[in-house]
């Protein structure tokens, strides 16, 4: 640890450090960021480009009476050193550790939790609207990057930002504009924050100009005036659209985000405004380490990795993500209607593989999953079968697409829903565990997963035939390798018998099918033989064997990786009710609660759906 951070151990401590020692802090953190997180792993190259900003935000705030709120929040690594967590960090994301994003419970210095896009404007214009209630004269900032702003709930934020400006109430957005977010920028908000990098600042170049025409005997202060009554005059010169001005927020940069005296003139200026001001900086994502500038995409979240090189440890196996990278492409030289969109997520949906066989069928609408399913809806209309790859604690953004615009009118969309169940070091903010519960109760959408990396790609088979929507949702990691054998034709709404048995019988959903392995082999140790089954389509659930199990086996086993409630043990629960065999189930899911970060082994553990566990508890109910 460098000496200068050693002097920083709680909020505010910062400001101790002399100005003249400001260029050596941040490189300390860089330094302090970089041998942390390659240990620990995390969001690497977007806390290494925002390290000057948020050393500026300290400096001009008190925290935590002045309250932070991050969009994301995978920046805030710098916020959390600087707030008396340094000493914590090489618990980064790890069990009983501290949280890769803003965590309330963690400290009063994180004003909101954050963990998905575009929702810091929203959340604090909140925030300051309670402290004009309250009549408190806490500075309230919205640190926002360039990608989130794309988001439509950004949009909706900036159009209501009116109030301030009516009741003349500070209220300040910071612009991170980094020119990407996880992959590179697109659209139009991209564009035109393009255009306004290339112009020279418009404050200073507005202060040049008037200075200058005041210098000009007779004429000059008449022309000064003049310009300045005509409404946007000297900002249309140099501003293409004008956007913010045009929404009523103040518009002052473009800030070197790397410049920490202009940073803090910046904020300085924004804190005694009257209404909203956005202060745009311009950042370089990843910078102070090579690897990182050169390939930030990479280096946007990433486990250890070699700190002289960047480079990470094999893989080795093939990840689920890659199972379905590659066969989509194999796909699509078979089925011209084949098209895939995604939501800025081209790397970790593994459609970079796709993008690049067939560019002119890939789709990259940015920080836009509700717009990303209702085109897709457009396209199905008109004859595509489009793919939506998507993570699922992502797709949640777009309920309601998914209801109003896809299955309501029977459109043939596939839904790939990466990174359902549990997800490890990104905790509660990035769980797909909620998709059963939120998609299962949707008319018209047919839901599956696989066992293993196999039936993955029968699945992806099957849903190009399928007639009307469908989410296949399968796991973070490496793809179970096995029961390679077991390879039964897809039969739309059957589950696959892996193996009859005694007494019990274990329904295994999706991933869950390794648990449910190791669970058969604890439960044969106690000389117990149970049936075993893939239930492959979660709905429409196969009632005719759901039946056939209930006479046969005195008990009725579910494990799924989803909350319980709404889950596929709910709906085994309810077709048994009805059909009078409620007392037969014993059901393993997660409970009513938010899952913290751990590996998954140890999520699997704390919420009972491990083999060990499992084995215990229907030992229990049988004997």
């Amino acid at each position: 640890m460098g000496k200068l951070l050693d002097h920083i151990q709680k909020a505010n401590d910062i400001k101790k450090i002399p100005e003249s020692q400001y260029k050596a802090l941040a490189k300390e953190i860089r330094q302090f960021l970089l041998e942390n997180v390659s240990k620990t792993g995390g969001h690497l190259a977007s806390n290494l480009g925002t390290v000057e900003l948020t050393m500026a935000l300290h400096l001009c705030m008190d925290f935590p009476k002045d309250q932070l709120v991050f969009d994301v929040g995978h920046q805030s690594y710098t916020h959390k050193i600087l707030t008396g967590r340094k000493d914590q960090f090489h618990t980064l994301r790890q069990e009983d550790g501290i949280c890769g994003f803003p965590k309330r419970k963690e400290s009063p210095c994180d004003a909101f939790g954050a963990g998905h896009s575009s929702t810091s404007i929203a959340a604090a214009a909140g925030l300051a609207l309670a402290r004009n209630y309250r009549g408190g004269d806490e500075t309230v900032v919205a640190l926002i990057g360039d990608g989130a702003l794309s988001g439509g709930m950004a949009f909706e934020a900036l159009n209501n930002l009116s109030i301030f400006r009516k009741k003349k109430k500070n209220f300040i957005i910071i612009l991170n504009d980094n020119e990407m977010s996880i992959a590179k920028n697109v659209g139009g908000m991209s564009r035109y924050l393009g255009a306004i990098r290339s112009k020279k600042s418009y404050g200073d170049f507005k202060n040049n100009v008037e200075t200058h025409l005041n210098q000009i005997p007779v004429v000059g202060q008449s022309v000064t005036n003049t310009l300045r009554k005509s409404k946007n005059s000297i900002k249309n010169l140099l501003i293409p659209g004008m956007l913010f001005e045009n929404m009523g927020i103040t518009y002052y940069g473009p800030v070197d985000g790397h410049n920490i005296p202009d940073l803090l003139q910046a904020i300085e200026i924004a804190k005694k405004h009257s209404g909203p001001i956005l202060i745009h900086a311009v950042t370089k994502k990843g910078k102070g380490y090579g690897p990182a500038m050169k390939n930030p995409e990479k280096f946007h979240g990433i486990g250890s990795f070699d700190l002289e090189t960047g480079n990470t440890p094999s893989a080795g196996k093939e990840s689920y993500t890659d199972v379905f990278s590659k066969h989509l492409v194999e796909l699509a030289v078979t089925y011209d209607e084949l098209v895939a969109i995604t939501a800025a997520m081209p790397s970790g949906t593994g459609l970079n593989r796709f993008k690049a066989e067939f560019p002119d069928r890939f789709y990259d609408v940015g920080i836009a999953e509700e717009y990303a399913v209702t085109c897709a809806a457009g396209m199905a209309a008109n004859g595509l079968r489009p793919v939506v790859a998507v993570y699922s604690t992502f797709l949640q953004r777009a309920y309601d697409q998914i209801i109003h615009d896809v299955c309501m009118q029977k459109l043939p969309v596939i839904f790939c829903l990466d990174r359902s169940g549990f997800v490890g070091a990104d905790g509660e903010t990035h769980q797909g565990t909620f998709d059963i519960s939120y998609l299962s109760h949707v008319p018209n959408l047919t839901i599956m997963a696989p066992k293993n990396g196999w039936e993955l790609k029968a699945m992806m088979d099957y849903a190009m035939i399928h007639d009307g929507a469908i989410a296949l949702k399968y796991p973070r990691g490496v793809a179970f390798q096995g029961l390679p054998d077991a390879t039964e034709p897809i039969t739309f709404g059957k589950s696959e018998v892996i193996a009859e048995g005694e007494k019990i019988v274990i329904l295994s959903v999706g991933n869950m099918m390794e648990e449910a392995l190791k669970t058969v082999d604890l439960l044969k140790e106690e000389g117990i033989h149970p049936g075993l089954v893939n239930v492959r389509f979660i709905k429409p659930m196969d009632k005719e064997l759901m039946a056939s199990l209930a006479e046969k086996y005195d008990y009725i086993i579910t494990m799924e990786e989803n909350m319980k409630t709404g889950g596929f043990g709910s709906m085994v629960s309810t077709f048994l009710h009805e059909n009078d065999f409620s007392n037969k189930l014993l059901s393993f899911a997660i409970p009513d609660c938010f899952v913290e970060h751990a590996s998954v082994e140890t999520q699997r553990r704390w919420n009972g759906i491990d083999a060990e566990t499992m084995a215990e508890k229907i030992l229990e109910r049988i004997k």
